[in-house]
């Protein structure tokens, strides 16, 4: 070896440890660049709001509704979920909750399923934020078991069923998933054979792949489940049956007054879950089991007295769509609340790191941990993130409302796939930051009572239900793919899209030389530069990838062609819902009516926009999209404005209006957090 090389090694190696003893000095961190620039981000104007007047901003007009929620709980201390508590005892205080918000505090959420989506997301946020397992309960019931009755049946099963789902007298299930069948719905192989003799439909479970798993409700409390299986009509022809496709069955699978299984219907329990463990998730296997003709949710298909099958749509594939698009509401709702997860988890992480000191100059006080550029960094970007978050899914929940009013056909396809992108997104973003805001509150993150591991647990399997993340990427890749081929033939693009009619012009042009080296702060924080660099690798992704699909397919076939770019479709699709979620956030910081509350919102849209273009700069430095010198000062920046919201951090997270009763964790209290924990484990 080289001993000038071993030499340089030897000294790097003993400055390093020279800084980390410093550490362990008496009086804290020596002299050192972090605190530098922790005293110069101290230094900088800080930007000046009132905190209530962005919150009424964010929280909106069904702030009122929230409020009631939370109230009802904190007057209610036996409703409230412990620390520690067994499965069962949790999925009966689940029940109990549940039944307490209908009947005891009056909220119905059903009936605003369809009369007021907006209203009724708001009010699962809020009982998500007092147990993730209620607000998934309550999804189930309500979004779930009750959607489909009142979205894939017509009038006569709204009649017969909505009362009873809405005081909760009729609790019911989801019977979709099978063992063998998660996302591949078209591939459930769960029969309901019609028999003409009886005028009755025949539902079975051909094998054990089909068996109905991870049913919520299904293992203890519901009584009815709605069971999608493949609907066979009789025929005269050597198969025996004609498959008209996947069709929703309202099943009864318990006897309403003695609660009892009822026969040929086989109930067993999923058992214990790495968290939701309030949700009794059970399987379910059907023996010839009896149903009326009538419970055929008939909207998109339905059976005469005489065997003969009608659709007011032509083919399985549309009737198969047509009913998926009505089951949107439980993305939209997942991606809602998502958001509200994330919010409690940054704000218990910000209000610790603002709270807890750690080292410092010497022979000075210490300094906030917060102070740090490696805790800004965890935190500030995601704190960040949160606020895009808010206003992209608000977006999704306003635009599904309307969908629900005007059944309008570009704005189903719109919210089917913004739905599923912000989803996917969302959840898997949020995740992750979780389990950063436990590592941001050492070992303190660690008690369960500070709420990371059941926030984790209980959020993790966002990720899969109501849709595989990684299935409905691909859903929003084709998507994108179909609009970037319509293009070309003269179709018209969705809304979320609409930005990709200039793609081929201006996005995807030569990056202009002139441009790709202003650095100026004003430039870089120019909303229109934020948005273009996100669209323009969006543009260029899209582009890639047809041109590899394209080559690919011809010698391995669509399908293998698909999975050789998968990585590559994923991206794509991220960066189209990064894209859009700018756009929203962009909108609702020029729309704040507060000038101070907008100067913090911009400060915050800002930092996020150029972390995610940092993070990506490889990207657009091989294309020569930014060039060296900008890239500096694109870091740079980002580090000055993670610490522009650091000194407004706590307001930021004070105006999500969380009360202290509902983040719960001892160190996110908002005064005397310390005293408080302390009292919680006996002193």
């Amino acid at each position: 070896m080289d001993s000038g090389c071993s030499g340089n090694a030897i000294a790097a190696a003993t400055e390093r440890i020279r800084l980390i003893g410093s550490h362990l000095e008496e009086g804290g961190v020596a002299d050192h660049p972090r605190l530098e620039t922790a005293a110069c981000a101290k230094a900088m104007r800080k930007v000046e709001f009132e905190t209530d007047r962005l919150a009424e901003f964010i929280r909106g007009k069904h702030r009122e509704v929230q409020e009631k929620v939370y109230e009802y709980f904190l007057s209610r201390p036996e409703l409230q979920t412990p620390v520690e508590i067994s499965m069962n005892e949790h999925r009966d205080l689940c029940m109990r909750q549940l039944l307490g918000l209908v009947r005891d505090a009056g909220i119905r959420p059903f009936r605003y399923v369809l009369e007021d989506p907006e209203k009724y997301f708001a009010i699962l946020e809020a009982v998500g934020s007092v147990d993730m397992s209620l607000g998934i309960k309550t999804g189930v019931q309500f979004s779930l078991w009750g959607g489909s009755v009142i979205n894939l049946g017509t009038k006569k099963h709204r009649d017969k069923y909505f009362d009873g789902i809405d005081s909760l007298e009729y609790p019911g299930c989801f019977a979709m998933t099978e063992l063998h069948h998660g996302s591949n719905v078209q591939g459930l192989q769960t029969t309901a054979t019609f028999d003409l003799v009886n005028d009755e439909f025949v539902i079975n479970t051909p094998n054990d792949g089909a068996i109905k798993w991870w049913i919520g409700n299904a293992a203890v409390h519901g009584k009815f489940a709605t069971v999608f299986a493949r609907l066979l009509l009789p025929t005269h022809d050597i198969k025996g049956h004609s498959d008209m496709g996947v069709h929703a069955f309202i099943v009864p699978i318990r006897d309403m007054k003695t609660h009892q299984t009822l026969p040929g219907v086989e109930i067993n329990d999923c058992g214990h879950k790495v968290g939701l463990n309030g949700v009794d998730n059970g399987a379910l296997r059907f023996r010839s089991v009896r149903i009326s003709r009538e419970n055929l949710l008939n909207r998109f298909g339905d059976v005469s007295r005489e065997g003969k099958y009608t659709s007011p749509l032509p083919t399985i594939n549309k009737r198969f769509a047509a009913t998926l698009g009505e089951l949107v509401g439980g993305r939209v709702g997942l991606a809602y609340s998502s958001v509200g997860v994330l919010k409690i988890a940054v704000t218990i992480a910000t209000r610790y790191s603002l709270l807890r000191q750690q080292f410092g100059p010497p022979k000075q006080p210490e300094v906030s941990i917060l102070d740090y550029q490696s805790q800004q960094h965890k935190l500030m970007p995601m704190l960040a993130s949160t606020y895009a978050f808010h206003f992209a899914t608000v977006h999704l929940v306003q635009k599904y409302s309307e969908m629900k009013v005007s059944h309008d056909d570009e704005l189903v396809g719109d919210v089917h796939a913004l739905s599923a992108g912000l989803k996917a997104y969302v959840t898997s973003y949020t995740a992750k930051s979780i389990s950063i805001c436990r590592e941001s509150c050492g070992g303190h993150g660690y008690a369960a009572v500070n709420r990371f591991g059941s926030l984790r647990n209980d959020h993790d399997i966002f990720q899969t239900f109501e849709g595989d993340n990684t299935v409905l990427l691909q859903q929003v890749a084709g998507d994108l793919l179909k609009q970037y081929k319509e293009k070309f033939q003269g179709g018209t693009l969705a809304v979320t899209w609409s930005y990709l009619k200039e793609s081929m012009n201006s996005y995807l042009s030569q990056p202009n030389p002139v441009t790709a080296r202003w650095e100026g702060e004003e430039h870089l924080r120019d909303p229109k530069f934020q948005l273009d660099a996100f669209r323009y690798r969006t543009s260029r992704l899209l582009q890639s990838v047809a041109v590899r699909l394209r080559k690919h397919s011809q010698n391995l076939g669509a399908f293998g062609a698909w999975n050789r770019c998968l990585n590559h479709l994923l991206t794509l699709a991220e960066s189209h819902i990064e894209s859009v979620i700018l756009a929203k956030f962009i909108e609702a910081v020029q729309r704040c009516p507060d000038k101070n509350a907008q100067a913090a919102l911009k400060v915050v849209c800002d930092l996020y926009a150029l972390d995610r273009i940092w993070n990506d700069i490889g990207t657009y430095r091989n294309v020569d999209y930014v060039a060296p010198n900008k890239a500096k000062a694109i870091h740079k920046l980002t580090d000055y404005l993670s610490f522009q919201v650091r000194n407004i951090a706590g307001e930021l997270v004070d105006a999500f209006d969380l009360p202290d009763h509902v983040t719960r964790a001892p160190i996110a209290m908002q005064s005397e957090a310390y005293s408080q924990y302390t009292q919680y484990v006996g002193f």
